[in-house]
């Protein structure tokens, strides 16, 4: 409730509004597919599995025909909300309406809101299936890269990580010619690689484009990086990095991010309401596209 505008009751001290430190909107949207839907559930995609050519078993003799497989994806509808009152007797003692500064806040909330569904549908448990009646869980055993791979400590992010995390791709067929890979860091990772010679030295990164920019790692062997303190854990707690390329994840739009604001004209004082809502889910497409890194961050 904003029952705490109270706080900044104009005494003629200044005009500014400013948001407490805050992450400000989705940052993983844009890294994941996006298509807009209808109903209690929606088919993503409809998945061909892989068959084999064989030899021919002898001339004229009967064909042998294969079985394709197939499986469908779904992604379910998630709502959230958002909401803050503004009393009409309040506003009059401040210098500066605050209903901007209050929608931006709520905007912000819900884009953080996106990550967390993007981030649950990629490292989640799944629907598959005719009518999504199959859930499949994350892989660990064959799309996690452990957290002391090749180190005989349990460490935070690694060059090695990173090039193990590359390598299941490309063993899964996953298309790195036609698509970078994202990872996903927290503040305590990307401490990690700046602390490696082979991330921030240009002896070792050839010609590719700058992996450092204003003292961020922007890219490196051919991934591009995201920085969000809202990923995952494990119980024991590891951080799960997720790498994925962009058609491994889905996120499905039934409603974008809806703002109101309006009177209250059924409340005392007929404050003023901001109202923000949305409709969203989201779903790894295929389970070879999305890894986790495991990092230590004790």
């Amino acid at each position: 409730m904003a029952d705490n505008i109270a706080s900044v009751y104009a005494v003629q001290y200044g005009t500014n509004i400013s948001l407490l430190l805050q992450q400000r909107g989705s940052r993983f949207r844009r890294a994941v597919q996006v298509g807009n839907y209808s109903g209690k559930q929606a088919e993503v995609v409809t998945q061909y599995g892989k068959t084999e050519a064989s030899a021919p078993t002898g001339r004229y003799d009967q064909i042998t025909f294969k079985n394709t497989p197939n499986d469908r994806r779904w992604v379910y509808p998630n709502d959230r909300e958002w909401a803050d009152i503004v009393g009409s007797f309040d506003k009059l003692r401040v210098l500066t309406d605050p209903m901007g500064a209050y929608t931006q806040n709520g905007l912000n909330a819900m884009g953080r809101a996106i990550d967390d569904i993007i981030l649950a549908g990629m490292l989640g448990d799944n629907k598959t299936g005719e009518a999504g009646g199959t859930t499949e869980s994350f892989d660990t055993t064959n799309n996690r890269v452990a957290v002391n791979y090749a180190s005989s400590a349990n460490v935070g992010m690694t060059v090695d990580k990173l090039r193990e995390g590359r390598r299941l791709l490309m063993a899964a067929e996953v298309d790195l010619d036609m698509e970078d890979p994202w990872v996903g860091v927290t503040s305590n990772q990307h401490d990690d690689l700046l602390g490696q010679i082979q991330v921030v030295s240009s002896d070792f990164n050839g010609g590719q484009r700058p992996v450092l920019q204003d003292g961020k790692v922007q890219r490196f062997l051919g991934c591009n990086f995201i920085n969000s303190e809202r990923l995952l854990q494990t119980t024991t707690p590891y951080r799960r990095c997720p790498m994925w390329v962009q058609s491994g994840v889905h996120l499905g739009i039934w409603n974008d991010m809806m703002s109101d604001v309006s009177q209250r004209k059924d409340l005392s004082g007929q404050p003023w309401q901001v109202y923000i809502q949305m409709t969203i889910g989201a779903t790894r497409t295929e389970q070879d596209r999305v890894l986790d890194l495991l990092c230590n961050e004790a």
